[in-house]
Parts: C-alpha cells; sequence; structure tokens
C-alpha cells in the first residue's frame, strides 16, 4: 500500500466557544486544533492513540509557538495543513509546521518541536519502527532540515 506524501489537510469547524471578546478565534484554540490534527495525523497513518499506549511511547512537547497573521472568525472556513519541519536522523526528534489557511491566504502558522518519549523508561527515545516507517509518508516544509 502507496501512503500519500501530501500535506495532509483538514477543514476544522469552528465554535461558538472558540471566539473571544474581540469576536475572532481565542489564541489557546490554534493551539487546541493543532494537537487535534497531529494526533490525527498519526491515526492516519496507522499510530493510533490505543497503539502508543499500549507500546508504551508518545510524543512530547518542548516548546509550541503560533504566529497569528490574519484574524479568524467564526464564519471562517478554515483549513489547516500539516508538515513536517525537521527531524533527527534517528526519527527521536521532529518538528511539526502547522498552516491555518483561509482558502490561499495564510492566517497562523504553528510550529512546535517534540521529541518520543519511552513512558516505560521516562526518557526520550527512537521511536517504535512502525512510526518510523509512517512519518517517512509526512510531507516536508520547503525548509525542512535534518537535526544533527
Amino acid at each position: 500500500m502507496s501512503i500519500s506524501t501530501t500535506i495532509f489537510k483538514r477543514l476544522v469547524t469552528l465554535r461558538w466557544s472558540d471566539i473571544d471578546a474581540n469576536f475572532h478565534l481565542r489564541h489557546s484554540v490554534f493551539y487546541d486544533l493543532g494537537a487535534a490534527q497531529r494526533t490525527e495525523l498519526l491515526a492516519s497513518l496507522g499510530i493510533g492513540m490505543r497503539d502508543m499506549q499500549q507500546g508504551g511511547y508518545g510524543p512530547v512537547l518542548f516548546r509550541e509557538e503560533c504566529r497569528f497573521l490574519r484574524e479568524i472568525r467564526i464564519e471562517d472556513a478554515i483549513e489547516v495543513e500539516t508538515s513536517i519541519a525537521h527531524l533527527s536522523r534517528d526519527f527521536r526528534k521532529f518538528g511539526f509546521e502547522q498552516r491555518f489557511m483561509r482558502g490561499e491566504e495564510v492566517c497562523a502558522i504553528l510550529r512546535v518541536e517534540g521529541a518520543w518519549f519511552d513512558a516505560r523508561a521516562r526518557k526520550v527515545a527512537p521511536p517504535p519502527t512502525v512510526v518510523i516507517e509512517a512519518i517517512q509518508h509526512v510531507a516536508h516544509t520547503q525548509d525542512f532540515t535534518w537535526l544533527d
């Protein structure tokens, strides 16, 4: 089976509770939507939460940063695009970039840096082979880099 390396995209549904007093998307919602989509991306590659729990591993974040470029209102049709910005050669460390798009307009760019965590050993470690094989099918950003 061949898995596409196109950028993972999903249309998001905005809720009343996502909006702040200025009638646009609350800053913390960007982080929540990003986390949900990264989880959905992994599940689409065959790495669900149950798989990670049973295997004793999971992602851990070290840094999460969002650049807010255009306001998003509740009526906007927003698509989130997820791709990989960097990886360590052993796949232990990763960076994802997520773009919040209104048509062709970039409204926000969320970047996260993290690593795979061995929940049994309680330390950062290379992920299982199934994760490495799956992650290789995720599209890279134009400025993708390998970490040394």
